[in-house]
C-alpha cells in the first residue's frame, strides 16, 4: 500500500523544515519530484538525498509562491519535464506575527499572501494540468492555528491566514470531485524545523506543552510524513475535504 512509484509530486517549501521533510517521505515511496523553493542553491544540495532515498528522477525549481507569472512559468515547465502532476503539496510559508491592535497592515498582507493566497496561486496553475488526465491529490498544509485561537504566541493573520486554507480546502475538494482530484489539509501542531526547534527547546515552551498539549510534547520530525503519504495514495481515493489535525491531541481539548 501507498506506493507512489510512477506519481509526479510537486513539493513548494521543499528546501527546509516541513517540505523538506514530506519531500522525503514522497521519495522514499517512488515519486518523481518537483522540489520548489526561493532559495534553489538549498533544493539542490537537497536532490541527492532523494535520489538515494527512492526517487529515480528530482528537478529543483526557482519559485516564489507569492509570485503568478513565477508560478505559472514553473508549472508549464514542470509539464514539459514530467508530462503530468499527480501530487501537490503546499507547504510554503511564513508569516509576522503580532496581535490584533498592533499588526500593521504590512504585516498583515504579507501573512495573508504568503500563506493564504499562494495556496490558491499554486493550486489554480497545477490543478489545471491534473484536470487534464483526470487525476490528481491536493493536499495543503494549513495550521492547528486554523482550527482554534491560542493565548502564548500572538498571530492574528497566521490564525485567519490557515483557517481561510481550511475552507479553501473544501471548496476546492467540492468543485474537483468529479474530475478525479482530491484536495485535503493537514493542520500541524507544534514541530521542530530548523526555524522552531530554538523556541520548543525553551523551559517555557516546555511547561506550556505539558499543560496544553495532551502528548505533553512537540511532534518529533517524520511524524506528520504518514499523514501527507496516505493522502498522496491511490489509496486514499474516496477521501476528500477532509481536515486532518496532526498536533498531539492539542485540538482535541
Amino acid at each position: 500500500m501507498f506506493n507512489l512509484k510512477g506519481k509526479v509530486a510537486v513539493v513548494s517549501g521543499a528546501s527546509s523544515g516541513l517540505g523538506k521533510q514530506m519531500a522525503l517521505a514522497f521519495a522514499k515511496q517512488g515519486a518523481d519530484l518537483a522540489i520548489l523553493a526561493r532559495r534553489v542553491e538549498k533544493l539542490e544540495e537537497f536532490k541527492p538525498e532523494l535520489m538515494a532515498a527512492g526517487a529515480s528522477k528530482v528537478v529543483a525549481y526557482k519559485c516564489d509562491v507569492t509570485d503568478t507569472d513565477n508560478i505559472n512559468t514553473v508549472a508549464a515547465e514542470v509539464e514539459k519535464e514530467f508530462g503530468k502532476v499527480d501530487i501537490l503539496l503546499n507547504c510554503a510559508g511564513s508569516a509576522k506575527n503580532n496581535d490584533v491592535i498592533n499588526m500593521t497592515d504590512e504585516e498583515w498582507d504579507f501573512t495573508i499572501a504568503t500563506d493564504e493566497t499562494s495556496v490558491f496561486k499554486m493550486t489554480r496553475a497545477f490543478a489545471a494540468i491534473m484536470k487534464k488526465n483526470g487525476y490528481g491529490r491536493i493536499i495543503n498544509i494549513a495550521s492547528m492555528y486554523g482550527l482554534v485561537g491560542n493565548t502564548e504566541i500572538y498571530t492574528t493573520a497566521y490564525h485567519a491566514s490557515k483557517g481561510a486554507v481550511v475552507n479553501f480546502t473544501r471548496a476546492v475538494a467540492a468543485e474537483l470531485a468529479l474530475s478525479g482530484i482530491t484536495c485535503n489539509a493537514i493542520c500541524p501542531g507544534y514541530f521542530e524545523t530548523e526555524l522552531t526547534k530554538e523556541v520548543l527547546d525553551t523551559e517555557q515552551f516546555q511547561t506550556f506543552a505539558k499543560t496544553h498539549v495532551p502528548m505533553q510534547r512537540y511532534g518529533k520530525p517524520g511524524e506528520l510524513n504518514a499523514a501527507a503519504v496516505f493522502l498522496a495514495s491511490e489509496e486514499a481515493s474516496y477521501v476528500t475535504g477532509v481536515i486532518l489535525p496532526v498536533d498531539g491531541g492539542y485540538t482535541c481539548i
